[in-house]
């Protein structure tokens, strides 16, 4: 009897939802004309800074912003309030329930400069899973009556070196309109780029309208990686924040440069214009080999030939031959 050919819209439905187990989060229509951006990149590449500084010069515009922090370690709003640790919704909330009491608003949303705030949080190291705890977050942001809130602009930043379970939240559940990359001129934060644009690609593929609108590229030394990469998976450049001891100075003590009393408003006003008017795209990711080609052979080890081990290699000092166990019969 021969095997029977699998349904493929069955087999993507079991995709999909094995990508998006535990996600219990209800899903309900943003009001229209609040966008919903998921902006991703490498731990540590700068996405805090750009959020910062961007959601203050929106909120400078006069847009309704709402920054939520959906990085385990909760440090999106730091720069915010100005190094001061935000109370994150899940301990809080687990504080709380202790006290038989209930989480409101003012317990986890903060506001400065006219930009609304909130750090979902994470689990401590060892006792459970950070998606998880992205999925919590929601779910109690839910309960807070989160498609009700009147914002132009929801901002979630998230670790993007992680693209599943509750960190692919806004990918694989629609729950976003578009995704923002950030990046710079190096190997690894564009390696993570390109996976959140193959995970766009998969859920498109599933029947979902999530796309990337563009990327970011921070820390720009004019190398151009970022500026290649960005035109050989499809998506245009949104900005380009330079690398400058200025802003590194500021960035470090705590300082917002998305003002217009900054002589960086300029690049955030821009950046805030064609954050809210690109269109969601769908990328085409690349390949390792075709993200290695990006940069020059002699920084990346691109002119490595692969060698296949042998048997013999993998026995070592065991490789000596061994006698044959097989019987030969004598011809009669």
């Amino acid at each position: 009897m021969k095997d029977e050919v699998p349904n493929l819209k069955d087999y993507d439905a079991r995709l999909r939802e094995e990508a998006a187990e535990g996600m219990e989060v209800p899903i309900g229509e943003p009001t229209k004309k609040t966008q919903i951006i998921a902006i991703y990149g490498k731990g540590g590449i700068g996405k805090s800074f750009t959020l910062a500084n961007l959601s203050c010069m929106m909120a400078e515009q006069g847009k309704r912003v709402l920054l939520i922090g959906c990085d385990p370690k909760s440090d999106t709003t730091s720069l915010l309030f100005g190094g001061k640790a935000c109370p994150t919704i899940i301990e809080t909330s687990t504080r709380k329930k202790l006290a038989g009491e209930e989480v409101a608003i003012g317990d986890v949303c903060f506001k400065r400069n006219g930009v609304f705030a909130m750090e979902l949080g994470g689990p401590e190291v060892g006792r459970g899973c950070g998606g998880r705890g992205i999925i919590h977050g929601f779910e109690l942001l839910e309960k807070l009556g989160f498609h009700d809130w009147d914002f132009d602009y929801v901002l979630l930043d998230f670790l993007g070196d992680v693209v599943c379970g509750g960190f692919g939240l806004p990918i694989a559940r629609d729950m976003a309109q578009k995704v923002i990359l950030v990046a710079s001129n190096d190997l690894q934060s564009l390696y993570v780029a390109n996976n959140v644009c193959s995970a766009v690609e998969y859920f498109r593929k599933l029947g979902g309208n999530v796309g990337v609108a563009g990327l970011v590229v921070n820390k720009d030394d004019h190398s151009g990686e970022a500026q290649a990469f960005a035109n050989a998976v499809g998506i245009p450049i949104l900005a380009s924040i330079p690398q400058d001891d200025d802003l590194r100075k500021k960035s470090a003590n705590y300082q917002i440069v998305g003002t217009g009393d900054s002589q960086w408003g300029a690049l955030f006003a821009e950046l805030g214009v064609n954050v809210s008017e690109a269109p969601p795209m769908r990328p085409t990711a690349l390949t390792q080999d075709g993200l290695l080609e990006l940069f020059d052979s002699k920084d990346t080890g691109g002119d490595i030939v692969l060698e296949p081990a042998t048997a013999t290699d993998m026995r070592g000092k065991n490789a000596a031959p061994m006698e044959s166990l097989e019987v030969v019969y004598d011809d009669v």
